[in-house]
């Protein structure tokens, strides 16, 4: 799954961006405002098919290659823990749920409003969060060279995203990218609650279990040997 979404994300680079910056047509860039996401078009225009298509629409080289690198570095251990359907489930409510919140939080500064949201970065956040979760004690290589664990690394990158969704002006979507790390923690955190309630109740049953053969047991040996019952 990894391999295809980079495959599917690297295309529509290719066939969008680039022929955006080559021919500057307006068809192109109605290509973004359709499919990108905008808070004002999927509010009240229930374009919500926006909150799926941003993710694979991307505004640069750096953006594209950034975004490429960290699914393919935190998403591969991932899918070879869960598999391909439970990878590609978690990646997709990421992304929607960064989207999501991308939305309603721009729906409350209409000025960005109409600033259409793209990339799937959303998304890698919300991998980056569970790779730290999941593989809390890896190491991570800052610029190939300073070693730092993957759970520091999630706290720092959620922190410098937090400090900085209360800036402006840098055109990145810090709302999105917390709203990614924020659908995979509820996501992995809702999942251990149903879980430990399942062994709980495992354990009930195996306790009542235990009494019904002790009572059998005893009532066992209450009998003689031609299986009556002795008072």
């Amino acid at each position: 799954m990894v391999k295809k979404l980079i495959i599917i994300t690297s295309a529509v680079f290719v066939l969008t961006y680039i022929p955006l910056q080559i021919f500057h047509s307006d068809f192109f860039n109605d290509i973004f405002e359709m499919f990108g996401l905008r808070a004002d078009l999927v509010i009240h225009r229930f374009y919500v098919w926006q909150l799926v298509t941003y993710l694979f629409l991307h505004g640069g080289w750096f953006h594209i290659i950034f975004n490429m690198f960290a699914l393919w570095m935190f998403g591969s251990d991932l899918e070879s823990l869960w598999g391909g359907k439970k990878f590609l489930f978690y990646y997709f409510l990421t992304g929607i749920g960064a989207g999501i919140l991308d939305v309603a939080l721009n729906t409350l500064f209409p000025p960005a409003r109409l600033i259409p949201t793209i990339g799937c970065s959303g998304a890698v956040y919300g991998l980056l969060l569970a790779y730290g979760m999941l593989f809390p004690e890896r190491l991570i290589y800052l610029y190939m060279i300073i070693p730092i664990k993957a759970k520091w690394f999630v706290v720092i990158m959620g922190a410098i995203e937090f400090v900085s969704s209360f800036g402006s002006g840098s055109g990145i979507s810090h709302f999105a990218h917390l709203g990614g790390m924020l659908f995979g923690y509820i996501y992995l955190r809702g999942w251990s609650l149903p879980y430990r309630w399942q062994l709980q109740y495992h354990e009930w049953r195996r306790a009542q279990l235990r009494k019904r053969f002790e009572v059998y047991m005893r009532d066992q040996e209450k009998k003689d040997k031609h299986g009556r019952w002795v008072n």
